[in-house]
């Protein structure tokens, strides 16, 4: 049986399903871990499975390009924030050609499994 859909606020509501990028569950963030060296800087961040979450409220809220965008940012949680930063320069205008941006929108279905941003990397391609 899974889990009924977490709700606003979340820390309040579903404290024990909320995790850190890596798996691990939010309430070990603490201040002391993070003095003790237990807790990366990688480690900081949000859940792929929290930004679901929160594109799901926005969606039954009626606000469907809200939840769109926070679906397309739960593929990226995953994805390192270097090539994150590399795919948002190619998406500026006269950075790259078409068949480059077809590449990356391969690249982001392939390798990071996140056919939502390359949807929208190819219809950049179309502005091209």
């Amino acid at each position: 049986m899974s889990d009924p859909p977490m709700e606003y606020p979340f820390y309040a509501t579903s404290r024990r399903r909320l995790r850190l990028p890596g798996g691990r569950p939010l309430e070990t963030l603490a201040l002391e871990a993070v003095a003790r060296g237990e807790v990366r800087p990688e480690e900081v961040g949000i859940h792929a499975e929290t930004l679901r979450a929160q594109a799901a409220v926005a969606e039954r809220a009626g606000f469907r390009q809200v939840g769109a965008m926070l679906r397309r940012a739960a593929e990226l949680a995953g994805v390192p924030d270097e090539r994150v930063l590399a795919v948002y320069e190619a998406l500026r205008p006269g950075r790259v050609t078409p068949e480059e941006l077809e590449a990356i929108a391969r690249e982001l279905e392939e390798v990071h499994r996140a056919p939502r941003n390359a949807a929208l990397v190819r219809e950049a391609a179309w502005f091209r």
